[in-house]
């Protein structure tokens, strides 16, 4: 079997269970748009003035542990940065591009 025949063969495989599993891969498209939405509204908010989880989550009407995992994910890929301390809370602020 060629390469080109391998590789036919592996996107067909890849179609089919797309059609077996559309639902769960519907649910996971919609799953990636909201957290793309959340990220850029997140990013939006902290790319002049830098804020806290609390401010961050009041601004978008989430809850602070949400909030929270959205901007490890971000801090993780470089997206945003540490930028002091106000009181208890760490300070996020958008990486400079």
């Amino acid at each position: 079997m060629s390469e080109q025949d391998t590789a036919k063969q592996r996107t067909q495989i890849l179609k089919d269970l797309r059609v077996v599993h559309q639902s769960t891969v519907t649910q996971t498209q919609a799953l990636l748009k909201e957290q793309g939405k959340v990220e850029r509204e997140i990013i939006k908010l902290i790319k002049e003035e830098s804020k806290t989880v609390p401010d961050i989550a009041a601004s978008l009407d989430m809850p602070t542990n949400r909030v929270l995992w959205f901007l490890t994910a971000l801090k993780k890929y470089d997206q945003v940065r540490e930028d002091g301390m106000d009181g208890e809370y760490v300070l996020y602020k958008r990486t400079e591009e």
